[in-house]
């Protein structure tokens, strides 16, 4: 079996990315999240990386982080309030969790491992209330600096926020005219928002030193979301064309703002689906209508160069979802004609196995699998392969 591991990726790669991208063209396939659980683990005890971020609620990871690193709250509790998308329940994301935490039992802070999410609060039918974020981000601020610094109290904040259960009406989808993105309350809060981080910023040198490393970075976080939501919100009120790219280009920007961030922190394993990774330009098709975006990882690659790497992963057959054998003519049926059962091919020996082959586009009968587009695989650092996905 050709093994995916740290060793393998390094030579594809030939030298040690900040932020190491590694795709999945479904969710919550067991025999991806293996690799993926493998490969971290080796990748911390060969190569120094820190950090594994996935694509999930950036807020609701801090539950995971926190137990991971200090053992707050229970196994079961993290897998309950620390995952959106009902990723919790997946026995491959539980036995990472369990691996970080018995890896960090006894070891100093600066060696523990951590767990972040890197997507926004919200989905594409929704998003949820600012309100963790900004009064998390207030509560910070007024803890340290002045109150005449401050742009607004706690207590103005409230009163504009109202209920959370008013922010993610998932009816907003279809109907701009049911989201409160443009609402004077919502306005208002777009200024606030934007003047917490302006202080923010502003104040560094003090906040800095006044600050552990992880309420820094907090606070930066909730900086980030707070304004990220409200501008999706505002969005989700638009009645223009213009409307469905503007809100799949916010989420995308979202993930590559917190994925920068994780990178100043250190070495990042990055796991998400290949469409949010990827560095060419993202599309898709809603009602009928083509759509097109910049996804997180064309943005983080614009940015970071050649310390951002992305190898994107496919799967031969996932049989209890009804994709069968891919066709030999097809990058999918061509390396499943190979003995591996997990293979990683760097560009390189893809193109010499492909020659002078034009491989056809993949279709899967099942809407939730995204084959490789043979398009845009010159654009990867390389591609893993799982011949055949099983049931857990």
């Amino acid at each position: 079996m050709n093994i995916v591991d740290a060793a393998t990726v390094m030579r594809v790669l030939s030298h040690r990315p900040r932020l190491l991208a590694l795709g999945e063209p479904t969710h919550g396939e067991e025999s991806l999240l293996g690799v993926r659980n493998a490969l971290f683990r080796d990748l911390v005890e060969q190569e120094g990386y820190r950090t594994i971020a996935i694509e999930s609620d950036c807020l609701m990871g801090l539950v995971v982080d926190a137990y991971v690193t200090c053992g707050a709250g229970t196994l079961d509790e993290a897998m309950d309030r620390g995952f959106s998308h009902e990723w919790g329940a997946f026995p491959g994301n539980r036995e990472l969790v369990r691996w970080m935490r018995a890896y960090n039992e006894g070891r100093p802070a600066a060696e523990r491992v951590h767990f972040a999410g890197f997507d926004g609060p919200l989905e594409i039918t929704g998003a949820q209330s600012p309100r963790e974020a900004l009064t998390g981000l207030h509560a910070y601020l007024a803890a340290r600096v002045g109150k005449d610094l401050l742009p607004c109290t706690a207590e103005t904040l409230d009163q504009l926020l109202g209920t959370d259960e008013r922010w993610p009406n998932q009816a907003a989808m279809m109907d701009p005219s049911a989201s409160v993105g443009r609402s004077p309350d919502a306005d208002r809060l777009r200024v606030l928002a934007d003047d917490l981080v302006a202080l923010l910023e502003a104040q560094t040198p003090h906040l800095i030193a006044t600050s552990t490393e992880e309420e820094w970075h907090r606070a930066r976080l909730h900086g980030r979301t707070a304004v990220g939501l409200l501008r999706y919100h505002y969005w989700m009120a638009d009645t223009s064309p213009g409307r469905m790219p503007r809100l799949l280009g916010v989420r995308d920007s979202i993930m590559a703002a917190n994925l920068l961030a994780l990178a100043q922190r250190g070495p990042t394993l990055v796991a998400s689906h290949n469409a949010h990774l990827q560095r060419t330009e993202s599309s898709m098709r809603l009602g009928g209508e083509p759509f097109s975006w910049w996804s997180a990882g064309a943005i983080v690659g614009a940015h970071l160069g050649d310390a951002y790497a992305f190898l994107a992963s496919a799967v031969g057959t996932i049989h209890h979802r009804g994709v069968g054998t891919p066709p030999p003519d097809t990058i999918e049926g061509i390396l499943y004609a190979l003995p591996d059962e997990t293979r990683l091919l760097g560009v390189q020996e893809l193109s010499d196995l492909l020659g002078a082959a034009e491989p056809a586009a993949r279709v899967s009968p099942w809407f939730g699998y995204a084959p490789l587009d043979p398009a845009h695989v010159a654009r990867t650092d390389g591609i893993v392969f799982v011949k055949d996905s099983r049931a857990a």
